[in-house]
C-alpha cells in the first residue's frame, strides 16, 4: 500500500489512576467539554473534546502515576493563539496547586520565538501549553528540565 501523506492525530488517549480527579482537572481547569463518560465501576473513562470532536480520552486502568522512563507518552501538548491565553491558563492552573517545570512562560529554544507553560496533571503526566510565537526574548531552559527534550 503506497500513501502519500502521513494520517492526522485523532485523538490522544491517557491512562489515569483517578477519573473523577482527572476530570476536574482537564475539564474545570484546562476547558475541555466531556461529550462521552462512561461510569461502569470498573470501565470507567470520559472523551472531552471541542465542538463534538473527541480530542483527549481518559481511561481510568492506571495502578500508579505517570513514568518519564517508560516507553510511551512523552508529553501532551496543547496549543493556544497567544501568549495572553499562556498566561491565563499559567494563573488558573497555578490557583489550583499544579507543579511546574519551569517559572513562567519560557521558550521552547534559545531564540525561539515560540514557547509556553510547561506543567504535570494529577498523574504527573507532563503537559504543556504553547503557542507558536510571541515569547521572544524569553528564558530557555535546559539541564534538568529542558522544555521539550530530554528529561
Amino acid at each position: 500500500m503506497s500513501t502519500t501523506t502521513a494520517p492526522r492525530i485523532g485523538h490522544t488517549g491517557l491512562n489515569v489512576t483517578d477519573l473523577d480527579r482527572s476530570l476536574a482537572f482537564y475539564r474545570d481547569v484546562l476547558g475541555f467539554t466531556v461529550i462521552v463518560e462512561g461510569k461502569e465501576e470498573d470501565r470507567r473513562y470520559a472523551f472531552l473534546g471541542e465542538d463534538g470532536r473527541p480530542v483527549l480520552t481518559l481511561w481510568q486502568q492506571a495502578d500508579h502515576g505517570y513514568a518519564a522512563t517508560g516507553a510511551g507518552l512523552h508529553h501532551l501538548a496543547l496549543e493556544v493563539d497567544t501568549v495572553e491565553q499562556v498566561r491565563a491558563y499559567e494563573t488558573a492552573l497555578r490557583a489550583q496547586g499544579v507543579e511546574f517545570a519551569h517559572e513562567g512562560v519560557v521558550a521552547h529554544r534559545e531564540g525561539a520565538a515560540s514557547g509556553g507553560i510547561f506543567f504535570h496533571d494529577p498523574d504527573g503526566t507532563r503537559l504543556e501549553i504553547s503557542m507558536a510565537h510571541g515569547v521572544e526574548g524569553a528564558p530557555a531552559p535546559s539541564g534538568e528540565a529542558p522544555t521539550c527534550g530530554f528529561f
